[in-house]
């Protein structure tokens, strides 16, 4: 097959997101309002809403979360862009990072110059029991749901497939979550905010406040090891490993590539998008690779004409702790089996040779599924324009990397952005 290649360049010129967390008493409606306005504040040299031709808006389930169907002409609404057409696309958990995928097609077709891309989640609402039916109408309904399969419970099939293939132990997943935790706490925007180590101090001052005995913790990896403090969910996943319950949105603005300078000196250039599928679990040849992952960065490498050894950052989807194991060998950066002991070396870590999830990944900024890959290229667009702050990563980032799936790794949505100088 020949590679693939855009119509015509396409740039990423502004992003916004919410904070993502819990927020009672908004709708998505107000919570995308408020991630478009830090958008539009995000362009340097400004525009105007009126220029907007196309709306794409990724989100999963409005319909079960917020009895709330027929979403993407709301959302116009809510931003005075009617009558622009308005599109909604689900994919499970990588709803927006199809969304932005549309959005580039879009541009790249010359259907449009400029296209506004968002994603939105509204779950906290539901109690967490009805959290879980919801989510896991993204599971087999016929086969995996009556077996008994919880997303928990999913991910840890795949985590113990590849205990068993490569000799990973519970430390490996439990030391993903440390590093994330510890990016999390240097970004604003994140639902668990707090380092381990600041968990842990909250933890003792508590007990101490309540007269409760005081833990006595040696360290990082003996509070993940209590039962207590991290319970298992579905052994080998602790609570620690599981990413939240989370509200949140997205806006994004793509342009065609000739125009760019009209809005920032700085716009990231879309080099590389992919994506893929894969089968239900239960039909699987491997369970410690993704398939649909695979082929979405095969495609992705190639229209970009770069390597897994050019990526500068990368934010990939960490719904669960193996996930991000799993992805960083999908993606190329180590051989299959070798990343668990990569993450033990610290390799994964902000300032380790492969940097990953410098926002603190799902598990710790949090997962309102249909705003997740999104909120992942906000952490790209901050990143590769130096504008990351204290989690800022060193060496000065140009080439950056999305890898949003859907589901139990049942889609995938991979995106490669370049900042020129």
């Amino acid at each position: 097959m020949a590679a693939r290649k855009l119509g015509r360049g396409v740039a990423l010129v502004g992003a916004g997101m919410t904070n993502f967390g819990a927020f009672p008493g908004l709708s998505t409606r107000d919570l995308f309002v408020d991630a478009f306005v830090e958008m539009r504040n995000s362009v340097d040299k400004g525009f105007d809403p009126a220029d907007i031709e196309s709306l794409v808006i990724g989100n999963y389930s409005s319909t079960l979360f917020e009895n709330q169907n027929f979403t993407a002409p709301f959302m116009a609404t809510a931003l005075g862009l009617v009558p622009i057409p308005a599109t909604r696309v689900e994919s499970a958990c990588a709803s927006s990072g199809v969304a932005f995928r549309q959005g580039v097609m879009n541009v790249a077709s010359g259907l449009a110059d400029v296209v506004l891309v968002g994603g939105i989640e509204k779950e906290t609402d539901l109690p967490t029991a009805k959290v879980t039916d919801t989510l896991a109408t993204a599971s087999d309904s016929q086969f995996e749901n009556p077996s008994g399969f919880t997303f928990p419970g999913l991910y840890a099939l795949l985590a113990t497939a590849y205990m068993d293939a490569y000799g990973a132990t519970p430390e490996t997943f439990m030391q993903v979550g440390i590093k994330n935790h510890e990016n999390g706490a240097l970004n604003p925007k994140a639902q668990f905010g707090q380092s381990i180590p600041q968990i842990m101090a909250s933890k003792r001052a508590s007990a101490e406040k309540r007269g409760k005995p005081v833990p006595s913790w040696d360290n990082e990896l003996a509070f993940m090891h209590d039962d207590r403090s991290n319970p298992v969910i579905a052994w080998p996943m602790r609570l620690f490993d599981c990413s939240p319950v989370s509200d949140g949105a997205v806006a994004m603005l793509l342009v065609a590539e000739e125009i760019a300078h009209n809005f920032t000196d700085k716009p990231l250039h879309i080099i590389g998008t992919g994506q893929g599928s894969d089968v239900p679990t239960y039909e699987r040849e491997s369970l410690t690779s993704l398939k649909c992952a695979k082929v979405a960065a095969a495609q992705a490498y190639e229209m970009a004409g770069v390597g897994p050894g050019d990526i500068d950052a990368c934010e990939v989807h960490d719904c669960f702790t193996i996930a991000e194991v799993i992805a960083s060998e999908d993606l190329g950066f180590f051989k299959p089996g070798h990343a668990h002991g990569a993450i033990a070396e610290g390799q994964t870590r902000r300032d380790g040779a492969r940097p990953i999830n410098s926002s603190g990944g799902l598990k710790s900024k949090g997962h309102p599924v249909g705003a997740t890959g999104g909120g992942q290229i906000c952490e790209i667009w901050k990143q590769l324009r130096g504008e990351a702050g204290e989690r800022q990563l060193p060496g000065d980032p140009s080439v950056g990397m999305t890898h949003n799936l859907g589901g139990s790794g049942m889609a995938a949505a991979i995106h490669i952005f370049e900042r020129r100088n």
